[in-house]
């Protein structure tokens, strides 16, 4: 960065004719201190809205924990982020006497980034159980942690939490009790503790895994594992879900069967599990991915016994694949939040034709673009997480729309910081790179697509999911703005899509599912906001969210008109203090 004249000594360029503390102003290098250093929770007016609005009577209790959350993430955590970037782990592969140790070996930054969040998790048995005492309902909490900590690290939240869930789920349900006893050891600090990864993909096919060759075979009560997985994230853990095709099973997806394999054997030796090298990453290099060979490992059917190859495996992890998928969807809603944080930042400090960027008219409008699709993406994070048994089909969606607002959303700060966005000393490089992964992990745009398909014509999941936006539509703030109308309109549109789709030719049926989710996508998300602004007009009397809502429904679900709405309200300018101010509380000037 530039040097600032108050912090060092005059440079020749400070000498020149056309130089002057105007122009020197513009590069004081403390003029731009970004996120870091503010509390992620306080600077934050939805969260604590929302957090208001979900945690009830336990809110009080809560409030306080979340402010050291949020200092504690957008202080040393997210400071800790930048070095572990630079200097991500690496793998000790043999020790001195050419012995394969298969080690991963973090950085400092990296391990004392994860000390503190693990003793700080909202997934921790002993402050689960705290919370609830106090009548706060665990589930929003541990959202706000991952909220908070993606805006730091979307990295470290996958190191921490990759499967964590799946692994004591389904080892509960399924493992010996041996081995039950030395999980729940392993996760003794939560699901969030950093011991657990999944290991789905292989070079045979990536969504594809009914192509998959790792294979198991029965040995006593466990079964050996041989095979090779091409893209495990977090190998530096302790419990893997591993697919694989038992012997004799058919070769295909309904031959996949979920393993449990331990990094060492009951016999307390090293199991059959060998890195053969750590992925070069374009991001998330603060968690280690590699590619994992299995050399007949000791493993655990994670179904009941006598079922393995029986055409269920697949269907018994996707019962828990929602829950990874809105997981990813947090990572990107993040990335979004940091984007847009880091370019209030930014444009309300840099100068440009006589004015701060945030005052141009221009800028502005893409500031309030991103404030209006960040926070609609933030209102389906929370209701897809809170709500997750009740919509089968709201994982896709939310996962479709978040992860790709992610990268979005950090490609827009990478343009509004002009060439300082471009260079990795300022942190919206760091957040695209990682950004990108959001739309590839847990499935594509294109699978998650398939999903929709699949919800709705076997679980005509649908029909709950639309009883929701009524549902949520329903509480919109009194008023003549004509929203509410509109997203009611859209609703009964989206139910004759729905239909119509339903009898399109196969073929044609499966090209249509795209735009299909992505309608379902806009709708839900406009619902969301209207019922967020009701909440906020019957609590505080303020029309901040129904702004919102307005704005977001004008763009996604009004009809654009023969002048593409260039006539429409400027209401993005006319009222953007009102956006801006309650995306981001900003005191440092």
């Amino acid at each position: 960065m530039a040097s600032n004249r108050s912090d060092h000594p005059v440079e020749p360029l400070d000498r020149l004719p056309f130089s002057h503390a105007g122009k020197a102003r513009r590069y004081a290098t403390e003029r731009y201190p970004g996120a870091v250093g503010l509390n992620w929770y306080d600077c934050d007016p939805t969260l604590r809205f929302l957090m208001r609005r979900h945690l009830g009577d336990g809110f009080g209790w809560a409030e306080p924990r979340l402010r050291e959350l949020g200092a504690l993430i957008g202080g040393p955590i997210a400071e800790r982020a930048e070095e572990t970037d630079r200097n991500p782990p690496r793998l000790e592969k043999y020790d001195r006497w050419g012995h394969d140790i298969s080690r991963v070996v973090p950085p400092p930054s990296f391990e004392a980034a994860r000390r503190d969040l693990v003793a700080a998790s909202f997934t921790r048995p002993e402050f689960v159980a705290e919370a609830r005492k106090n009548g706060a309902d665990p589930a929003p909490l541990a959202l706000a942690w991952g909220y908070l900590l993606n805006q730091a690290d979307i990295g470290m939240t996958c190191a921490l939490g990759t499967g964590g869930e799946m692994v004591v789920a389904l080892t509960e349900m399924f493992a010996p009790d041996d081995v039950k006893a030395r999980v729940r050891e392993l996760f003794a600090a939560g699901t969030m503790c950093g011991e657990a990864a999944q290991l789905l993909t292989e070079r045979a096919g990536g969504s594809d895994l009914g192509a998959l060759e790792s294979t198991a075979c029965r040995d006593g009560d466990a079964w050996r594992l041989d095979g090779f997985k091409w893209f495990a994230s977090n190998a530096g853990g302790s419990a893997f879900v591993v697919l694989a095709k038992p012997e004799g099973a058919v070769d295909g997806v309904r031959g996949v069967a979920p393993f449990l394999v331990l990094k060492e054997r009951r016999d307390g030796t090293r199991n059959g599990v060998w890195i053969r090298r750590l992925k070069d990453k374009l991001g998330t290099r603060s968690v280690a991915s590699a590619e994992i060979e299995f050399t007949g490992a000791e493993a655990f059917l994670l179904a009941p016994q006598g079922t393995a190859g029986d055409g269920r495996g697949m269907a018994r992890m996707m019962e828990l694949t929602n829950g990874a998928r809105l997981a990813i969807a947090t990572m990107g809603l993040g990335c979004a939040r940091r984007a847009l944080v880091e370019s209030l930042c930014y444009t309300r400090a840099r100068e440009a034709f006589g004015a701060p960027l945030a005052e141009q008219p221009l800028m502005r409008r893409k500031l309030a673009e991103l404030i209006v699709e960040t926070e609609a993406v933030q209102a389906l994070v929370f209701d897809g997480h809170l709500r997750r048994p009740a919509l089968r089909i709201g994982a896709a969606l939310i996962k479709l729309r978040a992860a790709r607002l992610g990268v979005t959303a950090a490609s827009d700060a990478v343009e509004i910081h002009g060439g300082n966005g471009y260079i990795e000393q300022w942190p919206v490089a760091r957040i695209l790179r990682d950004a990108q992964v959001n739309p590839i992990w847990e499935g594509g745009d294109n699978i998650l697509c398939l999903d929709v398909r699949r919800a709705v014509e076997r679980h005509d999941a649908h029909e709950p999911f639309l009883d929701r936006l009524t549902e949520a539509a329903r509480h919109a703030p009194t008023g003549d703005d004509g929203t509410a109308d509109l997203v009611h309109e859209r609703i009964g549109h989206l139910r004759q899509a729905i239909e119509k789709w339903r009898g399109l030719d196969r073929t044609v049926a499966e090209a249509r599912l795209y735009p299909l989710a992505q309608f379902m996508a806009d709708v839900y998300a406009a619902a969301l906001l209207l019922e967020q602004a009701g909440w906020e007009r019957a609590d505080t009397g303020n029309h901040r969210k129904a702004l919102v809502a307005r704005l977001y429904a004008r763009t996604h679900l009004a009809d654009a008109g023969p002048l593409r709405a260039i006539d429409a309200p400027a209401e993005e300018l006319d009222r953007f203090k009102d956006l801006a101010d309650g995306a981001l509380i900003d005191d440092r000037r």
